[in-house]
């Protein structure tokens, strides 16, 4: 059974910094594209960033430099270091991964991670 287990995160001040990981298992993760994502309560999940199949990389605007994700596919854990983060970085975080095939689609989601930043 595929499935993504989180691990990280926690509370810190505003500007300092928190890893996030992601252990894959179950399946052939390094063929899909895996991120994180973040959602608010009363707000929509919304992308933090991703790296794809292949490598690359894409962020929110609002990262703004501050994060990294990093694939290690060796050992199937997507990480996200987050650095300088803000009050606004508060949420829970998720892991994901999504693999498309033709016309199929293939999603799994973490467990979620909360991430509180507050003086």
């Amino acid at each position: 059974q595929p499935q993504l287990v989180q691990s990280g995160g926690g509370s810190v001040q505003p500007g300092g910094s928190l890893e996030l990981s992601c252990l894959a298992s179950g399946t052939d993760f390094y063929i899909y594209d895996m991120g994180w994502y973040r959602e608010v309560p009363g707000h929509e999940r919304e992308l933090v960033a991703v790296v794809t199949s292949g490598g690359k990389t894409k962020y929110a605007d609002f990262v703004q430099g501050r994060f990294t994700i990093i694939r290690d596919n060796a050992k199937n854990t997507p990480s996200l270091q987050m650095n300088n983060l803000e009050t606004e970085g508060t949420a829970v975080y998720y892991c994901s991964a999504d693999w498309t095939f033709g016309p199929d689609e293939y999603s799994y989601w973490g467990q979620g991670t909360q991430v509180t930043v507050s003086s």
